[in-house]
């Protein structure tokens, strides 16, 4: 008999998330509500959430969350920080013991900001300059990995079932406008504390259930830009390209959508200009990045939140609206655990990002 933790399931994984358009601050716990319903298209490999507006206090410093194999990691980590950052705060990230959490890493929280005259010798933008520091570290500080690198937001994932996850790292006690969670069923990747969802860069976070077909092509491409992908899970690839795309080459998040789950040929003809030429555009120059495979992903960032599944809609998403709050997840019953009564409910179709913002005039 096969046991729990052993059976591979290949639809499996659940994804969720919460956005105030408002800005309006909810508790950690809402989330945790939500992905706990869907417990069971999870093994107990891995589990994470992103909030955004978690750290008003510290809004304008990035913060890394990084985690230690060893002290020896640590003090090499931090040497390299204190070189290249002025380093605002750092601590512990506070957690509550866990039965069922166990084998944790060293755990440590730092708000930072780029060294000015570090930064000027680099003769790089700030957020380029993070970016390449972030790199370094993960690459060439053996043991010491930096998962969440944004402003005003954070990361927090672990092996284990994200509602354990959550209790783990006190979510109840954070709030932000926009959360997302994921539950991880690995299919073809190792569990691990650093292989589990969200993947982040920057502001930039993931969550993802389904699998990429595409990846090494994704990955030989990204990485001729000087991303690594050493985490040993695909989806860390998702995170690159949209910092690629978005950041590095200007595209919107409605065409980051429109690379990395391209309409068919046959649906671009049909198009009217000059969409139709756009699209072409889009996909003959970044061909590379298309990702192909089953897959439905949450893309958070600094003031909006973006849904979007492959163009074949091969795995669950689920939408919906009360009032001023998104609510997205892998099944309808996670929303509705959280908030029954609905303004609007509904199934986006395969390759139709849903892309959300605050409201105009709201500050994230």
């Amino acid at each position: 008999m096969e046991k729990e933790g052993q059976v591979r399931i290949p639809a499996g994984c659940a994804i969720s998330g919460i956005f105030c358009k408002d800005g309006r601050r909810i508790s950690g716990g809402k989330i945790i509500d939500s992905i706990a319903l869907m417990h069971d298209r999870s093994n107990g490999l891995g589990g994470g959430f992103a909030g955004y507006g978690i750290y008003p206090e510290n809004k304008d410093s990035y913060a890394f969350h990084v985690f230690y194999d060893s002290q020896k990691a640590k003090e090499e980590c931090e040497h390299f920080l204190d070189h290249h950052f002025d380093l605002v705060n750092l601590s512990k990230i506070p957690i509550r013991r866990h039965p069922r959490i166990t084998n944790e890493p060293l755990i440590w929280r730092y708000f930072v900001n780029p060294l000015p005259t570090r930064l000027r010798e680099s003769q790089l933008d700030e957020r380029e300059y993070v970016v390449r520091c972030v790199m370094r570290i993960n690459t060439q500080i053996h043991g010491a990995y930096v998962f969440s690198s944004g402003k005003n937001m954070g990361v927090f994932k672990a092996v284990g079932y994200p509602e354990d996850v959550g209790e783990f790292y006190r979510l109840d006690e954070y709030s932000g406008y926009c959360w997302t969670a994921h539950g991880r069923y690995p299919t073809n990747t190792p569990g691990w504390w650093g292989g589990a969802h969200p993947f982040a860069l920057l502001d930039y976070s993931i969550v993802h259930n389904g699998e990429i077909s595409s990846y090494d092509a994704n990955r030989r491409y990204i990485e001729m830009y000087g991303y690594k992908c050493n985490l040993l899970t695909d989806t860390e690839v998702i995170t690159y390209i949209i910092d690629y795309l978005n950041r590095r080459q200007g595209l919107t998040m409605q065409e980051v959508a429109s690379v990395i789950a391209a309409p068919f040929w046959g649906t671009i003809e049909h198009r009217p200009e000059p969409e139709r030429s756009q699209l072409a555009y889009l996909r003959n120059t970044f061909a590379s990045l298309l990702i192909t495979g089953p897959f439905s992903i949450l893309v958070g960032f600094s003031g909006g939140l973006m849904a979007l599944n492959d163009r074949l809609k091969l795995r669950s998403l689920v939408a919906a609206e009360k009032d001023e709050t998104v609510y997205i997840a892998s099944e309808e019953s996670a929303i509705r655990r959280i908030q029954p009564e609905l303004d609007r409910i509904w199934a986006p179709r395969g390759g139709e990002p849903l892309i959300f913002h605050l409201n105009e005039g709201v500050e994230c």
